[in-house]
């Protein structure tokens, strides 16, 4: 594989990118409806969806594994091995999820006693993640699909799938939170319900859609082959330190919360409209991202290693510009993003500070990012862990300087976001200039 031109970039990450927009309006939607029903139910939502996170993205980082497979054999033209791949995975998605949704459903809230100091905050959470984790099945599920459209460079299906969710979840959102319509009013609850019906509704699309396709039947899906504990174990080979760092990731995001907490239920507040504005600006950079590591581990496939350093450093410089160009735009309307999540104004100019420091942010992740995926690319999962884990002592620790030690205001507290992304783009460059990463083999 050559170096790809924009066109070809965009042409695949377009789609990708329409998708985490539609999914991310899910997490904008739940945010800016609560950040009208009160303080509490802003900040609970963030210590839930944060642990929901958690979880969810074990199954991320295991698709992230089959999506390397399948991009590696898409370049090999061993199309008839993608299928088994994908049935496997599917099990093993399917009896995870299952497992942590039993789990969390009885017990989750037992743990979130032992994190939190706030009872109000406590009981909040604990009802939000109750009803949120019911959709876990179908979040992983249908990431698996997203995987393997992904793999094979065709990726118009996920914008659909994600904008059903995303319009389903603004209606039940409206309809449940607030209980209009003749609906009960639920508050928090009513938007963890709200989540996991658009969830699934997503996931039936990609069900019907990908079964009635015959331009896929190459792949050899849905076959329903008998479980082959080998190729669970391939993809675990590379998936497994994927979903580590991960947890590592989002874990480590969730201590983040459990330290603002302790500084108060305003910062806690400030914080997750901060959460939500940031995830939802990074999705151009998380698109090229998904792009970067399915085009390293297609060109390496194809015998061509040599081309894995021209595409990195084509989809960076689309990836820096693009994030750029919607930062720009952002800072000139600061107080107008963050009154769609809330109409304090007290809250809102409690906001603003931490808003500019993540802007800045933002720059750096479009670009250390990509070189962190182009190493998720060459299959050489265990290194990326390794990077990962540095970088996340190195980003706690600050935290911790700051919010607890120090004890300074809450956009001081942001700024560890620097210290993750420069920390984690110069280990991966350093891996990609002097790794041996052109002798794995999948």
């Amino acid at each position: 594989m050559s170096k790809p031109s924009n066109k070809e970039i965009w042409q695949i990450s377009g789609p990708i990118m329409l998708s985490l927009l539609a999914q991310n309006i899910v997490g904008v939607t739940d945010t800016a409806f609560l950040g009208r029903v009160g303080e509490v139910e802003l900040g609970a939502s963030a210590i839930g969806g944060v642990f929901y996170l958690i979880l969810f993205m074990v199954g991320f980082g295991f698709t992230t594994g089959v999506q390397i497979l399948v991009a590696r054999r898409y370049g090999e033209k061993n199309y008839a091995a993608i299928g088994p791949i994908f049935d496997n995975s599917f099990y093993f998605v399917g009896l995870f999820s299952l497992l942590m949704t039993v789990a969390v459903y009885f017990f989750g809230s037992y743990f979130l006693r032992l994190a939190l100091t706030s009872d109000p905050i406590y009981e909040a959470s604990s009802t939000f993640l109750k009803y949120r984790i019911l959709g876990l099945f179908f979040a992983m599920s249908a990431m698996l699909f997203r995987s393997f459209y992904t793999g094979i460079s065709f990726t118009k299906y996920l914008s659909i799938s994600a904008g059903i969710m995303a319009i389903l979840n603004i209606i039940l959102d409206y309809l449940l939170i607030f209980g209009h319509a003749g609906f009960p009013k639920m508050g928090i609850q009513g938007a963890g319900i709200a989540s996991s019906i658009s969830e699934g509704c997503a996931l039936l699309f990609f069900i019907w859609i990908t079964a009635g396709n015959s331009k896929l039947k190459q792949y050899h899906l849905f076959r329903l082959v008998k479980p082959d504990l080998a190729i669970v174990k391939k993809t675990l080979s590379i998936s497994v330190f994927i979903m580590l760092q991960f947890v590592l990731s989002f874990g480590s995001w969730f201590v983040f919360f459990m330290l603002v907490e302790k500084m108060g239920e305003r910062p806690l507040a400030v914080s997750n409209i901060i959460r939500s504005i940031y995830i939802f600006f990074m999705i151009p950079g998380w698109a090229l991202c998904t792009v970067a590591s399915s085009l390293v581990s297609a060109a390496i496939g194809e015998g061509k290693p040599e081309s894995v350093m021209p595409i990195i450093y084509k989809i960076l410089k689309v990836s820096f510009l693009a994030v750029s160009g919607i930062v720009l735009v952002a800072l000139l309307f600061p107080k107008f993003i963050i009154s769609i999540y809330t109409n304090n104004l007290a809250l809102l100019g409690a906001t603003v500070p931490s808003f500019y420091i993540i802007m800045g942010a933002l720059t750096i992740f479009s670009v250390m990012s990509i070189l962190f995926n182009g190493v998720l690319g060459t299959a050489n999962t265990r290194i990326s862990l390794v990077i990962e884990a540095i970088t996340l002592s190195a980003y706690l620790g600050f935290t911790w300087l700051i919010a607890v030690h120090l004890k300074l205001t809450i956009e001081w507290v942001w700024v560890a976001e620097y210290v993750y992304f420069i920390l984690i783009g110069f280990l991966s460059l350093w891996y990609l200039k002097k790794g041996n990463w052109r002798a794995k083999r999948i």
